[in-house]
């Protein structure tokens, strides 16, 4: 219990804490994923949730964590959230912009923040506020739920030399990404983790966008696309865990502070794990993956690739009160930002190079 909350007060929290009498209460919850179960380190932050939770509890408070192999709706997460079918899941929030645009913004845009920047806006730049004001209209809590960093730019059949080579593309690449796409005269579609490399083996899409190396190489997408395009679509790709907000309300004071730590503790680890992935997998790539061929996107294709993103941002921000606040506050942190990614990160990395 001491342990518990010293640390509920270090990341702020210790609002949540009461009687220690009320850690003796059970509870049984379940927590519904878009991924497989086998699916790491996509599916790691709910199974290591559910570990951290019961452990901490001394096995009061359990998470019983299903992949969509067992509820069959890898996107209706959300909905499954709000109508109290699960009281917690773990998806991505862009996969809801049906439902309300702002979402979208939340897990990463086109030319957008880095995961520092973004975790930095996020906890300390007014983010969680507005994360709270998108997803009351549901009735649920939406937290950071692992982030993936920079994606690469997608695996593609064909070459992409000038724009003309995008029109008529079909792929999937879903968010903001996806709309740019389609403004640009590709087909775009969604689907499922599952689904994928069918899809791209038997032609139903001539090219898609996944996360990076760590998970992408063991996906196989490189034996029938063997362009992959470096990114510039999800520089920051957050995960996120949905939580109904009468069933948080619920929970002992104690178990609400115990989840809150532990969402914060795997969102930060998913990370570390899927950079750890990426990079053991792109020193692998030269020697056991020859013939795939590492490409960035020409000039001409990322100018305007960046046009239709701020001219699509833009317009979204006209129509949409709630999307404005969101990405005002997002660009203006960035811009406030990437002076300083620019000087403690860039030029390091330019400066190490320089005496190699």
């Amino acid at each position: 219990m001491k342990k518990v909350m010293k640390i509920a007060m270090i990341l702020g929290v210790s609002a949540l804490l009461v009687t220690p009498a009320l850690a003796e209460k059970k509870v049984r919850w379940k927590l519904a994923m878009t991924w497989p179960s086998t699916l790491t380190p996509l599916a790691s932050p709910p199974l290591k949730i559910a570990k951290i939770v019961e452990e901490m509890s001394g096995g009061n408070f359990t998470i019983k964590v299903h992949g969509k192999e067992k509820h069959k709706a890898a996107l209706g997460i959300l909905d499954m959230v709000k109508n109290k079918q699960y009281q917690m899941g773990h998806s991505s929030s862009y996969y809801y912009k049906g439902k309300s645009i702002s979402t979208a913004i939340l897990t990463t845009t086109p030319f957008g923040m880095t995961s520092t920047e973004q975790y930095s806006w996020y906890y300390y730049g007014g983010g969680e506020a507005l994360t709270k004001k998108v997803y009351d209209q549901f009735k649920v809590d939406c937290y950071p739920g692992g982030n993936t960093g920079v994606q690469m730019g997608g695996w593609f059949k064909k070459e992409i030399n000038s724009l003309d080579d995008l029109k008529g593309l079909k792929m999937r690449i879903p968010g903001m990404a996806g709309e740019v796409f389609a403004k640009l005269g590709v087909s775009v579609t969604n689907i499922p983790a599952g689904e994928l490399y069918t899809s791209l083996d038997r032609g139903t899409i001539d090219a898609l966008e996944w996360i990076g190396p760590g998970m992408d190489i063991k996906m196989g997408f490189h034996k029938v696309a063997p362009y992959y395009y470096t990114g510039w679509h999800e520089p920051a790709s957050e995960m996120h865990f949905f939580v109904n907000q009468k069933a948080f309300k619920k929970l002992p004071a104690e178990y609400q502070a115990i989840l809150k730590i532990a969402m914060r503790a795997v969102a930060a680890d998913m990370m570390y794990e899927n950079f750890a992935a990426s990079t053991e997998a792109w020193a692998k790539m030269k020697t056991e993956y020859p013939n795939i061929k590492v490409k960035t996107f020409p000039k001409n294709v990322l100018k305007e690739m960046k046009k239709t993103t701020d001219d699509l941002m833009n317009a979204y921000a006209k129509e949409d009160a709630l999307f404005n606040e969101v990405y005002t506050s997002r660009k203006n942190y960035m811009k406030k930002a990437r002076e300083w990614t620019q000087i403690s990160e860039f030029d390091y990395i330019k400066t190490s190079q320089m005496v190699e």
